[in-house]
């Protein structure tokens, strides 16, 4: 009997075929899923907008979620004059105002939170009172993808949003 070599044996010929066929859908499938995870982080990202109201009488804080997922709000930061607050009573003038919770927890797609909602005869020194406040807000999604996002709208994304400082804003 005449010996064949192994690569003209039927058998490995169709082994060899099956090896490569089992490969390419092996391929495929790990490319289709890594386009199904980046579809479903896609369809979560959170965008925190950052906004304020005036009118004659009142002034307000808006957190706006305007993504497509849940903001899960880390920490946040408020500096008045270059110097971090922990709340907004530490801010003389703002003795007379509604608050929300802005420190921690979760925004849903869509919602408004109102942080600071303020009422009076006139808001002419709350308005100068805001040129000196900057407030930064550290969140990220049901993914762990973080960004800041500051008083600008400027998102910067960040690997991650560490501890809470001890300075972070309280309210």
């Amino acid at each position: 009997m005449e010996q064949r070599t192994w690569y003209k044996n039927p058998e490995m010929i169709i082994a060899l075929s099956a090896l490569f066929l089992g490969l390419i859908t092996a391929s495929i499938s790990i490319y289709s899923a890594s386009i199904d995870r980046a579809y479903a982080r896609a369809s979560v990202w959170p965008r925190l907008e950052l906004s304020r109201s005036v009118m004659a009488e009142s002034f307000s804080y808006n957190v706006a979620n305007n993504g497509t997922g849940p903001a899960i709000i880390k920490h946040t930061l408020v500096k008045l004059n270059d110097e971090y607050i922990n709340n907004w009573w530490d801010i003389a003038s703002f003795s007379r105002v509604t608050q929300s919770y802005i420190g921690g927890g979760t925004i849903p797609a869509g919602e408004v939170i109102k942080p600071l909602v303020y009422r009076g005869d006139s808001t002419a020194h709350i308005l100068e009172l805001d040129r000196s406040i900057e407030i930064q807000i550290c969140y990220c999604s049901i993914y762990d993808e973080c960004w800041f996002v500051d008083r600008q709208n400027s998102h910067t994304r960040v690997g991650g949003c560490g501890r809470t400082p001890a300075y972070a804003f309280e309210q």
